[in-house]
This record gives structure tokens, C-alpha cells and sequence, in this order.
């Protein structure tokens, strides 16, 4: 109660006016972690002070400790969200929220029983590209994934998200209930068709009739989201408590822009998300590929040789004059080069725009936390966009340096014995120790099929390419490599 009050007396720059007492959990969210509260709930809480009918939110966390769960507890499901542009901030207090659950302690018979509840719409999810238990490469379900194994052999106690969807559908179309639409708001390509993929797949395995009723009654509509809010630190809990007044620990400070783009495909219902800013669309693939491969391809390239070159944050990458131009060229000259000719959008307006967004010195977004799963996110952000570039018959000259960068990054972390965040870590340490040369090192990390398919060992251009962009990042450091790129 006191936390709740400490909240509510806070001094926000906004808040939503709406009645609280009329929400029920319409949406169930897998997935509470720092993107959705910034985004998702955000565009959501808009929604319902414009909109006559409310949709509140469940949340639901399947790993990690209750800490934060806990605390949305104590404020009543309250947070504070700071939005931050280069010379302006904003703080804004979220109403959205009805209710939480954590698994580890609440017990996953409870996330089935709410998932299972008539009045449950949607379930949104951000669970990152390794919680869809997906391939990278196939972007099919990988069987042998643990969680999946478990969850084949244990149905109805599921460990994973896939898992968990999938036995709720179970019992709605056991009881007669209406189906919901499944929403992933991950950066993933055509995330609804992943997800659609890995849980018909794995509801086959379990049961055919199962997965033909899933196919036939729920919708998995696409996304692109798109919001930079960074892992929160001491220092941001200190701006969210100097602009309110009340050190919120499940608040978020991030970047004032914000986008969402939504296929339209919703069974039973949705909120007016538009009436937050949200587009509705019939195709949202050619906006996915653009935010993907121009944003968060440039994200990566800048996270692994940042990193690389000694570099804490995006913003100090986009201090140094070299990085900043390399990364200009590699969304203009390669990245937008690889969308859809039918993509009616201004991509020099558009990369520009993200040049001034990682320039943000008052968003402290760190390569470390972007370079996390790097085998997850490489093939949609750095292979796929080259495979078009060399259909095409573009020259491809920053994408192989991505990737040799992401190289180099691995084998530095491994072979220093620091922590690395990567559902293929193991598989690295197995190279690390049993490759002495470095030069072997890199051919075995592209030889990984997970990651590059059959093209880190038969596709000869690209192969050449990346090793010569490794030997250089090697044998002149990555200052010189990213120098040389600027003029070449």
C-alpha cells in the first residue's frame, strides 16, 4: 500500500484518466520485460483513455526471479515510464495493468487457468527469438530444444512459452471456449507466421486434430515494434526518481519515438490501438524488413565492433565520426538496398532519422545488451540482407565486417572467460577448445548450420569475404577496418 501511494502521488508529466475499476484481463502478455512496459502497455494505455471499451493487461513471466512481479504488486500494477528525446523528457505514469503472475512461484497452473478464462482476447508475447524454441536458420520448431522436450513429454506443465499457449488452446477447445489471436511483438521476421509455425508444430506432435483446430480458429497477426528502451540501471532509476519523485522499480526510461505497425487479423477483437498512433495494415512484412536490417541490423553491427573498439554505449559509436558514416552507408548502400522495391517509404528520411536516434546521449542503450544472441538474430540482420544483396549482384562491403565483428566478439568473450548471453554458448566453448588457431576459430563459427545455414561452407563469395574481413579487423584492429570502410 505504500508503494502504491508513493506512485500514485508521483509527479508525472502525464497520466490516463480512465476508470481502472472497469478493466478486466482481456490481454494475457508472456513476456514482462522492459520493451513491453515501454511500448506495448504504453500504446494500451493511450488506447483506453481515448477508446469507450478498456482492455487491461495480465502479465505473465515464466523465468528469472518474482522481484519484479513483487514490486508490481506493492504499486497496484502501476509504472512509470520516462521518455527521453535529445532536449526533452517526459514521464508518464501506465494504468493498463490488472494483474501479474510468476510461474516459478505462483505455479504454471495458474498462467493456464487465466489463459483459459473466457474474457482473454489476445496473448501478446515478448519472449525473445530464442523463447519461440524456433531454428534460426528454418525458423521451424527445434525438437531439440530442452524446454520443448520437456514440454512434449509434460503437456500440461509447460516450461515453455510455446508449451503454455498451446495446452490453453487445449482446454479452450476442450471447453468450448472462443479461441484468442496470438500476438508476438518481438523483432523477428513475420513473427506471427514464426509463431504460427512452431506452435501448429509442436501442437502436432501432441495431437494433429489439435494443431487442424488451432490452424482453422486462431489468428497470428504479424508486428513490427519499434522503441529503444534500454536494460535499466542505477543511473536510470536515478532519473526516474529525480523527474517523480519515486524510485520505481518497475519503471523504464526510453527514447520518446515510438512506432508499431499491426496486421489487421484479430478473432475476437482488438483494442483501437490506432487511436495511440499504431498503423493497422493488411502486410506488415516490408515494414519488419526495414526496421529489422536498417535499424536493428545497424544495431548489431554497431554492438559487436563497438564493443570491439571500446565502446560502453550506441550513442559514443555515433561520437566517432568514422562509425557514424560507416553506419550511414551500411543502411543506405547495402541495408535499403535489400527491401522490397513496393516498400513506400523514404528510406534516406528513415535513416537519418535512426543516425539521430543512436546519437541520443541521454538514451544509454549498451552494446553488450544489444550483442546478446547473436546466433538468433544474425541470420534475419546481417545473412539474410547480404543473400538478397548478392541476388541482386550489390556489392555487399559493411555486412561481412558485421559479421566478422560478431566473430570476433564471440572468441574475445570466450576466450577471456566472460560471461556471454547465447543459447549456442556451448557450442562455442566446444570450438574455443578444441581450435587453437584463431584464423580456424572464425571457420568454425560459420560453419555453425544453425546460424548460416549451408552458406558458411558452400557459398565461396561469402565465406571469402567474411574470413578477409576477420583477417583485417585481426591483423589492423577494428579502428582501421572501420576507417578504411568509410572510404572504400
Amino acid at each position: 500500500m505504500e508503494d502504491q501511494n508513493k506512485i500514485e502521488n508521483g509527479k508525472f508529466s502525464s497520466t490516463t484518466s480512465y476508470d481502472r475499476s472497469v478493466l478486466k484481463s482481456n490481454i494475457v502478455h508472456i513476456g514482462f520485460g522492459a520493451f513491453h512496459r515501454g511500448h506495448q502497455a504504453v500504446y494500451n494505455d493511450l488506447t483506453n483513455d481515448q477508446s469507450e471499451d478498456k482492455w487491461g493487461i495480465c502479465e505473465i513471466n515464466m523465468f528469472g526471479g518474482s522481484e519484479l512481479t513483487d514490486s508490481l504488486r506493492a504499486q497496484d500494477h502501476l509504472l512509470t515510464v520516462v521518455e527521453k528525446s535529445a532536449t526533452e523528457t517526459h514521464s508518464r505514469l501506465v494504468r493498463t495493468i490488472t494483474e501479474s503472475i510468476h510461474t516459478p512461484v505462483d505455479g504454471i497452473e495458474k498462467a493456464i487457468l487465466k489463459l483459459t478464462e473466457d474474457q482473454v482476447k489476445i496473448v501478446s508475447l515478448t519472449i525473445t527469438e530464442k523463447g519461440y524454441c524456433a531454428a534460426p536458420q528454418s525458423g521451424m520448431l527445434d525438437e531439440t530444444n530442452q524446454l520443448i522436450i520437456h514440454d512434449l513429454a509434460n503437456p500440461t506443465v509447460p516450461m515453455s512459452a510455446i508449451g503454455l499457449v498451446t495446452e490453453a488452446l487445449r482446454i479452450r477447445r476442450d471447453n468450448g471456449l472462443a479461441p484468442f489471436s496470438v500476438l508476438s511483438c518481438d523483432n523477428i521476421p513475420e513473427n506471427g507466421h514464426l509463431t504460427k509455425s512452431v506452435i501448429l508444430a509442436f501442437a502436432k506432435k501432441l495431437d494433429s486434430e489439435l494443431s487442424d483446430w488451432i490452424e482453422e480458429n486462431v489468428t497470428f497477426p504479424s508486428t513490427m515494434v519499434d522503441r529503444i528502451v534500454p536494460a535499466m540501471t542505477d543511473d536510470q532509476f536515478d532519473v526516474i526518481e529525480e523527474q517523480t519523485g519515486y524510485r520505481d522499480p518497475c519503471g523504464v526510461v526510453c527514447e520518446d519515438f515510438r512506432q508499431w505497425v499491426v496486421e489487421d487479423n484479430f478473432v475476437a477483437g482488438r483494442p483501437q490501438w490506432e487511436k495511440a498512433g499504431a498503423m493497422l495494415v493488411g502486410d506488415v512484412l516490408p515494414y519488419e524488413e526495414m526496421k529489422l536490417r536498417m535499424l536493428n541490423g545497424s544495431h548489431s553491427f554497431l554492438a559487436y565492433n563497438g564493443s570491439l573498439a571500446g565502446y560502453e554505449f550506441i550513442y559514443q559509436c555515433m561520437q566517432d565520426s568514422d562509425f557514424r558514416s560507416v553506419t550511414l552507408k551500411l543502411m543506405l548502400e547495402e541495408q535499403a538496398k535489400s527491401l522490397s522495391p513496393d516498400l513506400n517509404v523514404d528510406l534516406n528520411e528513415y535513416a537519418n532519422l535512426l543516425i539521430a536516434r543512436f546519437s541520443n546521449t541521454n538514451i544509454k542503450h549498451k552494446t553488450a545488451q544489444i550483442a546478446m544472441d547473436g546466433s538468433q538474430k544474425l541470420p534475419q540482420r546481417a545473412l539474410a540482407p547480404y543473400l538478397t544483396l548478392q541476388e541482386r549482384h550489390i556489392p555487399a562491403k559493411c555486412q561481412p565486417v558485421l559479421i566478422a565483428g560478431w566473430m570476433h566478439y564471440v572468441i574475445d568473450m570466450v576466450n577471456k572467460g566472460n560471461e556471454l548471453s547465447d543459447p549456442l554458448v556451448e557450442t562455442y566453448k566446444s570450438i574455443m577448445s578444441h581450435v587453437p588457431e584463431k584464423s580456424e576459430q572464425a571457420k568454425s563459427l560459420l560453419a555453425i548450420e544453425k546460424v548460416f545455414g549451408k552458406h558458411g561452407v558452400e557459398n565461396k563469395r561469402f565465406i571469402e569475404q567474411v574470413l578477409k574481413a576477420f583477417d583485417d579487423i585481426e591483423t589492423v584492429g577494428i579502428n582501421i577496418t572501420i576507417e578504411k570502410l568509410v572510404k572504400d
